[in-house]
């Protein structure tokens, strides 16, 4: 057998190929095209597992590698410490590093969802990023009606019909800054089709659609909640707890233990940030549509912390949403909530 390490950079990529025994068999660097990793495998030695540390370009790369070798592995970048913590380090090394991980099973591999799951995923997170852009223009409304001293309805701005009539009756709007409003009404306008265009798309997709049917019978998950869940969480079945599936949202925070102290640190930072934020927001409204949830929180605001009563119902959220995934059946609040 032999290890194949990858450093993966936007146009080049430095390979080492070893043998069982730790030898190098080459090394050398290619271009990040198809076109040459093509010419590339064609001359490497039989049977081979490749490895390569993640990055923004490994999503492609896996794919277009994958049918090429018996295994192929992704390093989780934050474990990957040899690199990192080496006194030299090049991109012949990092490639010869892990190929020496591979070799010697030490690789801390990290998950890659399907390329079907990653492709709905990327929608999705472009949907997140057109409903910043969408508030970042509202909030620019607002900034220039308030630096030309022009007063408005703070709750009926954004609405259709008061803008247009704001815009047609109101004295105080000057025309300096009327083209402006006018120009970010009309994004506005236009990124909330697109995200609505987007959303619409993923819940008619017929590879998430009876998925997000049972998410959707958890209290409190809508269906951004039931999307972020299905893209961003993947194949369920990699957590073999509950507590692994909250960790990896981010609903729990470090420890740093020592003899005999024990002391709990803020959130980690090492989850998914994408998860976490919708699933904090979404614990926010879930106890008006649950008793259970109504009691966690209530229970925890005795105590007299707010954001760990609001943890706490996302927490239990999550616990609801595996257990739907795992019983492929539609939640059923029980009888004592």
């Amino acid at each position: 057998m032999y290890y194949i390490g990858l450093d993966i950079h936007k146009k080049t990529i430095s390979y080492c190929v070893k043998d069982a025994a730790g030898c190098v068999h080459r090394e050398g660097k290619i271009g990040s095209s198809r076109r040459e990793l093509d010419a590339w495998i064609g001359t490497l030695p039989q049977p081979r597992m490749m490895a390569m540390e993640a990055t923004i370009f490994t999503g492609w790369i896996y794919d277009y590698l994958l049918p090429h070798a018996e295994k192929l592995k992704v390093a989780h970048p934050l474990m990957l410490r040899a690199i990192a913590a080496a006194k030299k380090k090049n991109d012949k090394i990092d490639a010869a590093k892990i190929a020496d991980c591979l070799r010697c099973d030490f690789l801390p591999e990290c998950h890659i969802a399907p390329t079907e799951i990653r492709d709905r995923r990327r929608v999705l997170r472009y949907r997140n990023l057109v409903v910043r852009q969408m508030v970042q223009m509202k909030n620019r409304v607002s900034g220039l009606l308030m630096e030309t001293g022009v007063s408005y309805n703070k709750r009926q701005l954004h609405k259709v019909g008061y803008f247009g009539e704001m815009m047609s009756t109101n004295a105080e709007i000057n025309d300096a800054v009327r083209p402006l409003l006018n120009l970010s009404r009309g994004m506005i306008r236009r990124s909330s089709k697109l995200e609505y265009d987007l959303v619409s798309s993923l819940e008619r997709d017929p590879l998430l659609r009876e998925r997000l049917r049972r998410l959707r019978t958890v209290p409190g998950v809508g269906s951004i909640t039931a999307l972020t869940w299905a893209l961003e969480i993947g194949d369920y079945t990699r957590f073999s707890s509950n507590r692994q599936a909250i960790s990896y949202c981010g609903l729990c925070a470090d420890e740093k233990s020592s003899a005999d102290k024990v002391m709990r640190m803020p959130l980690s930072k090492q989850r998914n940030k994408h998860i976490q934020r919708v699933l904090v927001e979404a614990a926010k409204l879930a106890p008006r549509d649950s008793p259970e949830l109504a009691m966690i929180r209530a229970r925890e605001l005795e105590r007299g912390n707010p954001n760990r009563a609001t943890l706490a119902v996302a927490r239990k959220m999550v616990c609801y949403m595996l257990a739907v995934e795992r019983r492929q059946q539609d939640f059923v609040q029980t009888a004592a909530a």
